[in-house]
């Protein structure tokens, strides 16, 4: 009987129990299976179906979010202010959508930074929920950092149940708390607004806030609470690359939507208040059949026959994506990578695809110079089935009149030389489903999360190496700091490993090493999943930076 083909839209139950037991649980075998799978376009989760009508693709207009202004400034810093709040909208065309959304938008405004120049960002809570914000990339302060505990409480929440963690879905109780309560003595909450404050002494380079509440990350992400951090300098400013309306950021994210336009999502507890967790067909992650680009579905931007550089962040929860940019007349064009998560890299790289797992950036330059006038440019998602193969669209409206972009040879020369006798110590992570108190969930170092608990201590200023080893695909964050890419399966790292990363994907059964210094500040800081669906089922772990 012929194996049973692994899409982009789902591993079955049935391939995922393969993966060396009991809801991929790593073994021998497991890993041998896995080794094998990793050389396919698969990915992890189960797809949800719209039932709402779908409008065709790359008819509607690309959205740009807009730049958000500061309230205030000063010879420091910036302050800037968000609600948070519920919001109706048109995604698709003639329905109406309720969304969590920052400043009432999908994407929340951009904030746009300087590198080392301060931003304060006052985040009041009008949603029905206690939310947490985090900037994913951020070297932040931990105060800022945004701890899954580390609420803001919306006005109507009891003060008492501030502290009351629910348990993770299948889990009734972990490590002795009762109830399926799982209270952290560390947990700082505030009552319906909270400063936050991200200094911004980094690399120039594509963050992105949202929301991170423990437990409920996954339905809050799904249902808005997302938007970019841009920060710049000098130095980059300088290079001449494409810039104005030729530089366009674009958050990709799949959703699914009922016939009345409502996002669909398989809650447990469609209120997000006290049962975490989603469908058993979905433990695996959560997938939608409708590519939302800047909030738009399969959207079309006109624009110039002329280099365009592209910050791509993939907002999706659980999907993966294999980007190509495609001419109507069949050609690939040349997809040239000049930055990761954490900034520019030292040189170009020229792909003609490019993978893209979720959490991560690709900051890339595109030219459209041998497009025709009127022609389409299609974005496509290699992995994707269907009409999530379709991602988005360029119409090439004009010539323009000059193009004096350039890609320089070197375009940084700032990024951390680290070197294998650099590091003080090597560390051994597996990330691998499994069953906690008779219950399935996600693992790190076949323990699930708990906030209480200190995993991983590191002095400050220490370099270390990590190995990572998978049993499913696991895009894997680290907070604070940025890290290199060591080895894939004890070969070189891949071409789209270059440069500074803060999310690493791992493929089934593999291996990677990364490299890097624990420097910045002191305090509780989490590496995890960012499946976020793995994330909220235990697949988070602590670091202690002493």
């Amino acid at each position: 009987m012929p194996e049973p083909r692994l899409g982009q839209d789902g591993l079955t139950r049935r391939q995922i129990l393969g993966l060396g037991g009991a809801f991929g649980l790593l073994t021998t075998t497991g890993l041998a299976t896995a080794a094998t799978l990793a050389r396919r376009p698969a990915t992890t989760g189960a797809q949800l179906r719209s039932t709402a009508a779908l409008p065709p693709p790359h008819q509607v207009p690309l959205p740009i979010p807009a730049v958000l202004k500061p309230t205030s400034t000063d010879g420091t810093g910036d302050h800037y202010e968000i609600v948070q709040r519920e919001t109706d909208a048109e995604i698709l065309p003639g329905l109406t959508t309720r969304l969590w959304t920052y400043g009432g938008t999908f994407p929340g405004p951009t904030i746009e930074a300087r590198r080392g120049r301060g931003v304060t960002v006052t985040h009041r809570n009008e949603l029905p929920v206690p939310t947490v914000v985090h900037l994913h990339g951020g070297r932040t302060p931990a105060a800022w950092d945004g701890y899954p505990t580390d609420l803001v409480l919306p006005a109507t929440w009891p003060q008492a149940a501030a502290h009351r963690m629910p348990a993770m879905p299948a889990m009734p109780a972990m490590d002795g708390a009762g109830g399926g309560a799982m209270a952290d003595p560390r947990a700082v909450t505030s009552r319906l607004t909270r400063d936050y404050t991200f200094p911004n002494d980094q690399r120039p380079t594509l963050l992105w806030y949202h929301d991170h509440r423990m437990d409920f990350t996954a339905p809050a992400i799904w249902r808005g609470l997302a938007g970019l951090h841009i920060v710049r300098d000098d130095a980059e400013d300088a290079l001449g690359l494409p810039a104005g309306p030729r530089e366009i950021p674009l958050m990709i994210a799949d959703r699914a939507f009922t016939a009345d336009g409502a996002l669909t999502y398989p809650s447990l507890d469609p209120t997000l208040r006290e049962r975490p967790g989603v469908s058993e067909p979905h433990l695996a992650g959560v997938l939608g059949d409708v590519i939302l680009v800047n909030g738009a579905p399969w959207p079309v931007h006109e624009t110039d026959a002329a280099r365009h550089r592209l910050r791509l962040l993939n907002a999706s929860n659980a999907r993966h994506y294999e980007l190509e940019a495609r001419t109507e007349d069949g050609r690939r064009l040349d997809l040239v990578q000049i930055g990761s998560d954490q900034g520019l890299l030292t040189t170009p790289v020229t792909h003609r695809s490019l993978p893209l797992a979720p959490a991560e950036r690709h900051d890339l330059v595109v030219d459209f110079a041998t497009a025709p006038v009127g022609s389409l440019v299609r974005l496509v998602n290699r992995l994707g089935t269907g009409r999530t193969r379709d991602v988005m669209a360029f119409r090439i409206t004009r010539r323009p009149a000059a193009d004096d972009s350039r890609i320089p040879p070197t375009l940084s020369t700032d990024l951390p030389d680290w070197h294998r006798q650099d590091a003080v110590r090597t560390r051994d992570f597996a990330f691998r489903a499994g069953r906690t108190n008779g219950g399935h969930g996600w693992l790190i170092g076949g323990r699930p999360f708990d906030p209480a608990r200190t995993d991983v201590t590191v002095p400050l200023g220490d370099t270390e190496i990590w190995r990572l080893v998978a049993d499913v695909h696991h895009p894997v964050h680290l907070h604070l700091v940025g890290f290199r890419i060591l080895s894939r399966a004890g070969r070189p790292p891949l071409p789209h490993d270059a440069g500074l990363k803060d999310t690493v994907s791992l493929r089934p059964g593999e291996s990677v090493e990364i490299i890097t210094r624990f420097d910045g500040y002191r305090g509780r800081y989490l590496f995890h999943c960012h499946n976020a669906e793995h994330e909220d089922m235990g697949m988070m772990a602590n670091l202690e930076v002493v």
